[in-house]
């Protein structure tokens, strides 16, 4: 890792920490009402965490079961925050989803056969990937939010290239190459970060 992407990461995780504070006094401002940002509180706590994990450990840390589980978290607390916010009707039923699919990543990336570990971990991420890169657009054309809460679509987007590269990376079939995932995987996570934080705090 070069002094370069760690100072990325290092800037990423004060975006973090500047969102993880700007939830929190949401909700403790409006309390039950906002309940949506616990999820986005624990997202952006992990993004935090994470960052501050890899300029500490380096990119080989990405190797270790327990943190592909954990970073996991980011994108099914992003996407469970966005249904509470907006369709609460289906919270439960997506909270539901969020904790099942936890719970088989977690199997299966310990018992399961790396191909089926992969292909749960892709199918997790996609139904978050998707959500995420929906609802704010829906959210907008009914005239919600204003046009800069699609730039939420736009961290979606970006946290699933990253999420979708690293899982096939970790199986052994690769989309792009280790050398360019992990030339490219500080900017990106920075680039995700800053989109979240122009998506939630100037949308909203």
């Amino acid at each position: 890792m070069t002094i370069v992407d760690q100072l990325l990461l290092l800037v990423t995780g004060l975006t973090a920490l500047y969102l993880v504070a700007t939830f929190y006094r949401e909700y403790r401002e409006r309390g039950k009402e906002a309940e949506n940002s616990l999820y986005y509180m624990v997202a952006f706590a992990v993004v935090l965490v994470a960052g501050l994990l890899l300029i500490g450990l380096g990119y080989g840390i990405l190797a270790n079961p327990l943190v592909v589980i954990v970073s996991t978290l980011i994108p099914l607390a992003l996407a469970l925050g966005l249904v509470g916010e907006f369709y609460p009707k289906y919270q439960r039923s997506y909270l539901l989803f969020a904790i099942v699919g936890l719970l088989a990543i977690a199997v299966t990336r310990f018992l399961g056969p790396s191909g089926v570990a992969t292909g749960v971990l892709a199918l997790v991420h996609s139904v978050a990937g998707l959500t995420i890169f929906f609802t704010p657009i829906a959210v907008w054309r009914s005239k919600a939010r204003p046009a800069g809460f699609i730039m939420v679509t736009v961290g979606g987007t970006l946290i699933g290239i990253g999420g979708i590269a690293l899982a096939f990376l970790k199986a052994g079939r690769p989309i792009l190459s280790a050398d360019v995932i992990f030339t490219i995987l500080a900017p990106l996570l920075l680039l995700m970060t800053a989109s979240f934080a122009w998506g939630f705090v100037k949308g909203r």
